[in-house]
């Protein structure tokens, strides 16, 4: 089936995506499994988990002190700002997985550093090897002999924050019995589908996401619906 762990909707202050658009553009584009990731939250993931025809990993893109890390098969909020390592604990303390997301992407300052990623590394278990918003290519191949490294399993995410992000960028995998153990199973055999947007989307992609976020912070952007 096709895949994607990484992706966001209106519950983070950068997308405008409302879970039911989300699961129409899945449905629409095939993907058979998704992880919802909003930025320090899990009522994204919660919300389009009770409309999805398709298994939906409850999941959140936490912001440590020294970057962000995903936790995935969430039950609980992990509050963001706490350092790296006392974030990893508790997404394991409730049975979680540990993805680092955007590795070494240059661009971006919400990348775990590099300190972290020396301190995290050992402790994770999905690095994201491919991700379809990095500007720069180069860190694919970082991301990769990390994994090599420290026996991780390599992902390829859309990191949607726009619908129509989704369904280019997928990881192909066989279905798998709905556990975090069963979910790296099947991973292991997954094949990557990466597909970069041409260089001229990249403003757009970016420039939508700063736009969401002067929209949120000035009250204009679509709200959630409790």
């Amino acid at each position: 089936m096709r895949a994607d762990f990484h992706m966001h909707t209106w519950h983070s202050k950068d997308c405008a995506t409302s879970p039911e658009a989300l699961v129409a553009r899945a449905v629409r584009m095939g993907l058979g499994c998704i992880a919802v990731t909003d930025h320090n939250t899990i009522r994204g993931g919660q919300a389009v988990a009770k409309i999805a025809p398709f298994p939906v990993i409850v999941a959140s893109e936490i912001k440590s002190t020294h970057g962000e890390i995903t936790g995935l098969f969430l039950t609980e909020e992990v509050p963001r700002g706490l350092p790296p390592m006392e974030t990893v604990e508790r997404i394991k303390a409730q049975g979680g997985l540990v993805s680092i997301p955007h590795p070494y992407d240059t661009v971006r300052s919400s990348v775990l550093s590099d300190d972290a990623m020396v301190e995290v590394l050992p402790h994770a278990d999905i690095i994201e090897a491919f991700n379809a918003r990095n500007v720069f290519r180069g860190a694919e191949e970082r991301a990769r002999a990390a994994a090599a490294e420290h026996g991780l399993v390599v992902t390829a995410v859309s990191d949607s924050h726009h619908v129509w992000e989704l369904g280019r960028t997928y990881t192909e995998m066989p279905e798998f019995d709905g556990t975090p153990q069963g979910f790296l199973d099947a991973l292991r055999e997954a094949t990557l589908h990466p597909s970069p947007p041409p260089w001229w989307a990249q403003p757009l992609i970016h420039g939508v996401t700063t736009f969401n976020k002067v929209a949120n912070r000035l009250g204009v952007k679509p709200r959630p619906r409790e």
